[in-house]
């Protein structure tokens, strides 16, 4: 069994890559196009945090994330040299023997299944990983779109948490979905 999962990970319909520094212009310029759409589910969409520099941090954080195990954040394209059609990642915050699944999508790349195929995708590699028995999807319960990826990928609603809203949209009402023992 792997350590890490796979740096690039090919899907029906697209292409997995794990983020690299030079992907900053192309992540911040999908995330300012969707600024509406993502606005209200995702409290660290806002101009500033979208402008080139702070993606560049971002990036490099996400690097050594990588090389410290904590998390493992990959681009969306169709294709590898394609333009990024979202962000989607692996995160080692939920405890031992479990990974949280987060992602975001351009405005016109959703309902076309990328979010699924995506997170399938990452369901398998994590649940491939020597010390991984357990992934989640956390959504706010008016996020129908969300809540529904975790739906078609067969994960079971373990219970709501409750909590103060973060972004416009939230209910404070965040749902656990769980994929694996």
């Amino acid at each position: 069994m792997p350590a890490q999962p796979p740096e690039t990970i090919e899907l029906p319909a697209g292409v997995l890559s794990r983020i690299r520094e030079s992907d900053a212009e192309q992540i911040a310029a999908a995330a300012r196009a969707s600024m509406a759409h993502l606005q209200p589910w995702m409290p660290w969409a806002t101009e500033a945090a979208l402008a080139p520099e702070p993606q560049r941090a971002h990036a490099r954080q996400a690097q050594e994330q990588w090389a410290q195990d904590a998390a493992y954040l990959y681009t969306l394209r169709r294709n590898l040299d394609g333009p990024v059609l979202g962000t989607f990642g692996l995160h080692r915050r939920i405890g031992p023997g479990a990974l949280e699944i987060g992602y975001w999508l351009h405005v016109g790349a959703t309902g076309q299944g990328y979010a699924t195929q995506a997170a399938g995708a990452l369901t398998q590699a994590a649940l491939a990983l020597a010390d991984i028995s357990r992934v989640e999807i956390h959504t706010d319960e008016g996020n129908k779109a969300s809540a529904a990826v975790a739906q078609r990928l067969g994960y079971r609603l373990d219970r709501v948490d409750i909590r103060p809203a973060e972004a416009p949209a939230e209910t404070g009402r965040r749902q656990i979905w769980v994929s694996g023992s």
